[in-house]
Protein backbone atom coordinates (compact mmCIF):
# COMPACT_ATOMS: atom_id res chain seq x y z
CA UNK A 1 0.00 0.00 0.00
CA UNK A 2 2.46 2.43 0.85
CA UNK A 3 4.71 1.56 -2.35
CA UNK A 4 1.51 2.01 -4.75
CA UNK A 5 0.57 5.74 -2.53
CA UNK A 6 4.45 6.44 -2.90
CA UNK A 7 4.07 5.90 -6.77
CA UNK A 8 0.90 7.83 -6.99
CA UNK A 9 2.60 10.69 -5.14
CA UNK A 10 5.08 10.50 -7.88
CA UNK A 11 3.07 10.50 -10.71
CA UNK A 12 0.90 13.45 -9.52
CA UNK A 13 4.69 15.51 -8.66
CA UNK A 14 4.94 14.96 -12.26
CA UNK A 15 1.18 16.05 -13.59
CA UNK A 16 1.62 18.87 -11.58
CA UNK A 17 5.23 19.90 -13.23
CA UNK A 18 4.29 19.57 -16.74
CA UNK A 19 1.13 21.50 -15.98
CA UNK A 20 3.64 24.42 -15.28
CA UNK A 21 5.70 24.04 -18.13
CA UNK A 22 4.40 26.48 -21.02
CA UNK A 23 5.11 24.06 -23.97
CA UNK A 24 2.55 21.22 -22.16
CA UNK A 25 0.26 24.36 -20.60
CA UNK A 26 -0.37 25.54 -24.32
CA UNK A 27 -1.21 22.88 -25.48
CA UNK A 28 -3.10 21.34 -23.31
CA UNK A 29 -5.26 24.87 -23.33
CA UNK A 30 -5.17 24.70 -26.68
CA UNK A 31 -7.08 21.23 -26.69
CA UNK A 32 -9.23 22.14 -23.83
CA UNK A 33 -10.78 25.10 -25.85
CA UNK A 34 -11.23 23.09 -29.08
CA UNK A 35 -13.36 20.54 -27.10
CA UNK A 36 -14.83 23.81 -25.32
CA UNK A 37 -13.98 22.91 -21.71
CA UNK A 38 -13.02 26.35 -20.89
CA UNK A 39 -15.76 28.49 -22.09
CA UNK A 40 -18.10 26.58 -19.48
CA UNK A 41 -16.42 28.06 -16.39
CA UNK A 42 -17.86 31.84 -17.52
CA UNK A 43 -21.24 31.75 -16.00
CA UNK A 44 -23.50 34.49 -14.79
CA UNK A 45 -26.67 35.19 -11.84
CA UNK A 46 -26.84 32.66 -8.99
CA UNK A 47 -24.26 30.14 -10.42
CA UNK A 48 -21.79 32.81 -10.57
CA UNK A 49 -18.46 31.69 -9.21
CA UNK A 50 -15.38 33.58 -7.63
CA UNK A 51 -12.32 33.67 -9.44
CA UNK A 52 -10.70 31.49 -7.61
CA UNK A 53 -12.63 28.43 -8.28
CA UNK A 54 -12.94 29.44 -11.83
CA UNK A 55 -9.09 29.11 -11.93
CA UNK A 56 -9.09 25.75 -9.78
CA UNK A 57 -11.54 24.68 -12.12
CA UNK A 58 -9.47 25.29 -15.55
CA UNK A 59 -6.19 23.90 -13.82
CA UNK A 60 -8.27 20.55 -12.86
CA UNK A 61 -8.60 20.73 -16.57
CA UNK A 62 -5.38 21.43 -17.75
CA UNK A 63 -4.19 18.62 -15.60
CA UNK A 64 -6.71 16.09 -16.70
CA UNK A 65 -5.89 16.68 -20.42
CA UNK A 66 -2.27 16.20 -19.49
CA UNK A 67 -2.99 12.86 -17.83
CA UNK A 68 -4.55 11.99 -20.73
CA UNK A 69 -2.59 12.95 -23.34
CA UNK A 70 1.16 12.46 -22.11
CA UNK A 71 2.67 9.19 -21.47
CA UNK A 72 4.98 9.66 -18.76
CA UNK A 73 7.61 6.42 -18.68
CA UNK A 74 10.00 5.95 -16.44
CA UNK A 75 10.16 6.46 -12.58
CA UNK A 76 6.71 8.97 -12.32
CA UNK A 77 4.76 6.86 -15.30
CA UNK A 78 1.32 5.62 -14.02
CA UNK A 79 1.37 2.84 -11.37
CA UNK A 80 -0.04 -0.47 -11.92
CA UNK A 81 -1.28 -2.16 -9.00
CA UNK A 82 0.43 -5.29 -11.03
CA UNK A 83 4.44 -3.60 -10.60
CA UNK A 84 3.89 -3.59 -6.81
CA UNK A 85 6.25 -5.90 -5.63
CA UNK A 86 3.48 -8.34 -3.50
CA UNK A 87 1.80 -9.05 -7.59
CA UNK A 88 5.37 -9.56 -8.38
CA UNK A 89 6.22 -11.96 -5.66
CA UNK A 90 2.90 -13.64 -6.51
CA UNK A 91 3.58 -13.72 -10.39
CA UNK A 92 7.11 -14.88 -9.61
CA UNK A 93 6.75 -18.57 -11.04
CA UNK A 94 4.89 -17.56 -13.74
CA UNK A 95 7.36 -14.73 -14.91
CA UNK A 96 10.31 -17.81 -14.63
CA UNK A 97 8.74 -19.99 -16.42
CA UNK A 98 7.87 -17.28 -19.28
CA UNK A 99 11.59 -16.42 -18.91
CA UNK A 100 12.68 -19.94 -19.39
CA UNK A 101 10.75 -20.46 -22.51
CA UNK A 102 11.51 -17.64 -23.92
CA UNK A 103 15.25 -18.42 -22.95
CA UNK A 104 15.14 -22.12 -24.71
CA UNK A 105 13.22 -19.97 -27.93
CA UNK A 106 16.26 -17.75 -28.20
CA UNK A 107 18.71 -20.85 -28.09
CA UNK A 108 17.19 -22.47 -30.76
CA UNK A 109 16.54 -19.94 -33.13
CA UNK A 110 19.87 -17.82 -32.99
CA UNK A 111 22.61 -20.02 -31.78
CA UNK A 112 21.29 -23.39 -33.22
CA UNK A 113 19.15 -22.29 -35.99
CA UNK A 114 21.51 -19.20 -37.03
CA UNK A 115 18.62 -16.76 -37.45
CA UNK A 116 19.04 -13.42 -38.30
CA UNK A 117 17.81 -11.10 -35.17
CA UNK A 118 14.71 -8.99 -36.23
CA UNK A 119 14.24 -5.55 -34.66
CA UNK A 120 12.73 -6.49 -30.80
CA UNK A 121 15.85 -8.92 -30.51
CA UNK A 122 18.58 -6.14 -31.81
CA UNK A 123 16.90 -3.65 -29.03
CA UNK A 124 16.89 -6.03 -26.30
CA UNK A 125 20.98 -7.17 -27.33
CA UNK A 126 21.60 -3.24 -27.18
CA UNK A 127 19.40 -2.65 -24.12
CA UNK A 128 21.32 -5.32 -22.42
CA UNK A 129 24.75 -4.06 -23.32
CA UNK A 130 23.61 -0.50 -22.24
CA UNK A 131 22.19 -2.52 -18.71
CA UNK A 132 19.54 -0.71 -19.10
CA UNK A 133 16.26 -1.70 -17.66
CA UNK A 134 12.79 -2.42 -19.67
CA UNK A 135 11.04 1.23 -18.02
CA UNK A 136 14.42 3.13 -19.06
CA UNK A 137 15.05 2.19 -22.23
CA UNK A 138 11.33 2.73 -23.02
CA UNK A 139 11.41 6.49 -21.89
CA UNK A 140 14.34 7.28 -24.71
CA UNK A 141 13.52 8.49 -27.65
CA UNK A 142 12.38 6.63 -31.22
CA UNK A 143 15.35 8.86 -32.85
CA UNK A 144 17.58 7.40 -30.43
CA UNK A 145 17.06 3.85 -30.57
CA UNK A 146 17.29 4.18 -34.75
CA UNK A 147 20.18 6.30 -34.03
CA UNK A 148 21.92 2.82 -32.10
CA UNK A 149 20.04 0.57 -35.50
CA UNK A 150 21.70 2.63 -37.83
CA UNK A 151 25.23 2.31 -35.88
CA UNK A 152 24.46 -1.43 -35.33
CA UNK A 153 25.16 -1.40 -31.71
CA UNK A 154 23.73 -4.89 -30.64
CA UNK A 155 27.47 -6.11 -31.98
CA UNK A 156 29.77 -5.81 -29.21
CA UNK A 157 32.78 -4.26 -30.84
CA UNK A 158 30.33 -1.17 -32.53
CA UNK A 159 28.52 -0.93 -28.94
CA UNK A 160 32.00 -0.47 -27.59
CA UNK A 161 33.00 2.28 -29.60
CA UNK A 162 30.14 3.78 -29.23
CA UNK A 163 30.55 4.17 -25.80
CA UNK A 164 34.03 5.32 -26.00
CA UNK A 165 32.69 7.70 -28.07
CA UNK A 166 29.92 9.39 -25.41
CA UNK A 167 32.91 9.36 -22.91
CA UNK A 168 34.98 10.71 -24.87
CA UNK A 169 32.23 13.56 -25.00
CA UNK A 170 30.83 13.64 -22.18
CA UNK A 171 34.79 14.57 -20.40
CA UNK A 172 34.87 17.63 -23.66
CA UNK A 173 31.39 18.75 -22.13
CA UNK A 174 32.69 18.37 -18.60
CA UNK A 175 36.24 20.21 -19.00
CA UNK A 176 34.31 23.05 -20.82
CA UNK A 177 31.25 23.23 -17.91
CA UNK A 178 32.60 26.65 -15.60
CA UNK A 179 30.94 25.00 -12.58
CA UNK A 180 33.35 21.48 -13.15
CA UNK A 181 35.94 24.18 -13.75
CA UNK A 182 35.10 25.70 -10.71
CA UNK A 183 34.96 22.36 -8.65
CA UNK A 184 38.49 21.10 -10.37
CA UNK A 185 40.49 24.23 -9.22
CA UNK A 186 38.68 24.02 -5.61
CA UNK A 187 40.09 20.40 -5.61
CA UNK A 188 43.48 21.45 -6.45
CA UNK A 189 43.85 24.54 -4.12
CA UNK A 190 41.93 23.60 -0.45
CA UNK A 191 40.67 19.82 -1.43
CA UNK A 192 37.68 18.48 0.69
CA UNK A 193 38.32 19.18 4.93
CA UNK A 194 40.48 16.29 6.49
CA UNK A 195 39.47 15.27 9.71
CA UNK A 196 42.40 14.65 12.28
CA UNK A 197 42.59 13.66 16.15
CA UNK A 198 45.59 15.08 16.72
CA UNK A 199 44.92 17.62 19.85
CA UNK A 200 46.08 21.20 19.60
Amino acid sequence: VLQFFSWWSSYNEAINYLATVPKYRIQATEIAKQQGLLNKTKEKGKNRRSKEEIREEEEEIIKDIIKNKIDIKGGYQKPKIYDILLFQLLLAPFYLCKYIVWRCWWIYCFTIKGQEYGVEEKLYIIRRNMKMSQSQFDSLEDHQKETFLERQLWIRENYEAYKREQEEELKKKMAMDPRWKRYRRWMKNEGPGRLTFIDD
